[in-house]
């Protein structure tokens, strides 16, 4: 346990393969149509927490989006990260700039 709270960070690859080995085997059974039903209503639940800027709650609907993006790209065989890095090269993707300089 201790080495666990000495980490500061963990690669986006790593957490894939962690919610992999955790959930594949239900994310396949329960197909991709209604893990992205799932996505939603945690999409919806963040959105819940927000309006009552409900901290806690915001930083729990976050962590469990995030999972279930995650749950929904192994269903797709898409690596986050390579998907993440195609689409947001270290810069905006609309302007090209590093900060952002588009006005929204």
């Amino acid at each position: 346990m201790a080495q666990d709270t000495l980490r500061c960070f963990m690669e986006i690859k790593e957490f894939q393969n962690i919610m992999r080995e955790l959930y594949a085997h239900n994310d396949r059974r329960r197909g991709k149509d209604k893990t992205m039903l799932w996505l939603v209503e945690e999409v919806g639940e963040l959105a819940e927490a927000v309006r009552r800027e409900d901290e806690a709650g915001i930083r729990e609907e976050i962590a469990d989006t995030l999972a279930w993006v995650g749950s929904l790209a192994n269903l797709y065989g898409i690596d986050l990260e390579e998907a993440f890095l195609e689409k947001y090269p270290y810069r905006c993707p609309t302007c090209g700039q590093k900060p952002c300089i588009c006005t929204d």
